[in-house]
């Protein structure tokens, strides 16, 4: 398993969603499918990330909608896409990734992250 928690005080800290009925980890399922050398940088984007307190500009990060924001790791021929969004308590939580195949974000990869993002807003306990 793929764990990067790690939170000092006042720091902000990474929350993969996990989902309150099926019990999956979407993100860090995602990224137990990948190679080691995809692993490596996308951990490496998500500590830059956490760095940074959730805020990157393009080309690491693009908004989405509302404050749903993509994070953009770009290796080799791969284009992999992680949806996350930053919640009180300097959470930031990873909604959803994909392996991206077009130049515009899919509108079903969006609408499963935002799926996600409401069910962190409706179980807000889950992730204090």
């Amino acid at each position: 398993m793929i764990y990067l928690i790690h939170n000092q005080a006042n720091e902000y800290k990474i929350t993969y969603f996990h989902d309150p009925d099926s019990k999956k980890v979407p993100v860090q399922e995602y990224m137990e499918s990948l190679d080691k050398k995809d692993q490596s940088k996308i951990v490496k984007y998500i500590d830059f990330l956490q760095e940074n307190k959730g805020v990157l500009d393009e080309p690491y990060t693009k908004h989405i909608r509302g404050k749903l924001r993509e994070l953009r790791i770009d290796f080799a021929k791969n284009r992999h896409r992680i949806l996350f969004f930053t919640f009180v308590g300097k959470n930031i939580i990873l909604l959803h990734a994909f392996l991206k195949h077009t130049s515009q974000t899919p509108e079903s990869e969006i609408t499963k992250a935002l799926n996600n993002y409401n069910k962190v807003i409706n179980n807000p306990h889950l992730y204090e």
